[in-house]
């Protein structure tokens, strides 16, 4: 592989290469940016099969792309048995899977299995379900993290205290728990990264945040907390100040398919403050790059959703 240090100024949606006889796997796919991710990726000639945790929105999204080479499939990654379902419902190799699901400064709720909503969903959900297709995947692992990993921590970086965040013990803020959940999606794309050269697993893998995107997710916290205010709110400054879900989808399409970008890539916008823009590598808080922290995070993740990689 050649190393890249630059990504192609003004990279669009265009610029995707032909992907005839690819598969990609996306998480979440019925809105937002996992949609338009979808939408790209099946003009360039990929078959997408997208989850949903709802049948009706998986049936309707399908319908709404038009093509034969999309389908669905139900996956709710607040449920391990959900994961486990899924991964074996996988019966053939496929190229690049897009871990882009998740939620977003919810109200102080557990997953069907005890882990905090946020982190269960955007961090251990994803992290049982690319242990569990490890061997399907062919080419690309790529994370849909957020500038949000800026604000979250893990203290002191302890085991003890990655599980307390994990299970919702102590104080619970909900954008700390968010952006701690954002972190550890990015601790885990660079572990996985480490891992995968060291144990010949032939996967790359990346990371990808959108900037500020005009997405229903912003709106999941508030209309769950009932605060309608807040959620109109919410609403009108992304119709003001958001960029579109489709440029929104363009560092993770880049990310998905670029050639021949170097491990552990992470792309954001390029415009002011990576609020908006075309795709461009960028660099994460130093301390998504702290080893011990990653290492500690993978030995948590593979205790507590019982799914080793090895």
């Amino acid at each position: 592989m050649t190393d890249v240090t630059t990504i192609t100024r003004g990279w669009n949606a265009i610029n995707i290469p032909d992907l005839t006889g690819k598969k990609f796997i996306i998480t979440g796919g019925t809105s937002g940016l996992g949609k338009e991710t979808a939408r790209e990726l099946i003009r360039k000639g990929a078959h997408v099969t997208i989850t949903a945790r709802d049948a009706r929105k998986g049936e309707a999204t399908v319908i709404e792309l038009g093509t034969d080479r999309v389908s669905f499939s139900i996956l709710d990654l607040t449920s391990l048995a959900s994961v486990k379902n899924f991964a074996q419902s996988v019966k053939e190799d496929f190229d690049v899977l897009i871990l882009n699901a998740g939620v977003m400064a919810t109200p102080l709720k557990t997953t069907e299995d005890g882990f905090e909503l946020q982190f269960g969903t955007n961090h251990l959900g994803h992290f049982a379900l690319a242990a569990l297709l490890r061997k399907r995947v062919q080419e690309r692992i790529v994370s849909v993290a957020s500038q949000a990993h800026r604000f979250g921590n893990f203290g002191d970086r302890s085991i003890e205290t990655i599980r307390s965040r994990a299970l919702a013990q102590g104080e619970y803020k909900p954008w700390g728990a968010y952006g701690a959940s954002k972190l550890a999606n990015l601790l885990f794309i660079n572990e996985l990264q480490r891992r995968s050269v060291k144990n010949g697993w032939k996967i790359s893998a990346y990371a990808a945040h959108p900037g500020w995107s005009s997405t229903h997710l912003q709106s999941v916290g508030p209309e769950m907390r009932g605060a309608n205010l807040e959620s109109r709110i919410t609403g009108g400054m992304n119709s003001l100040f958001a960029q579109s879900a489709a440029r929104g989808a363009l560092p993770t399409l880049c990310a998905a398919t670029y050639p021949d970008l170097v491990g552990a890539s992470y792309i954001g916008p390029d415009g002011l403050m990576e609020m908006r823009g075309f795709p461009k590598l960028t660099r994460a808080a130093s301390l998504a790059y702290d080893q011990l922290l990653a290492a500690n995070l993978w030995s948590v993740s593979e205790e507590l959703t019982g799914i080793s990689w090895a």
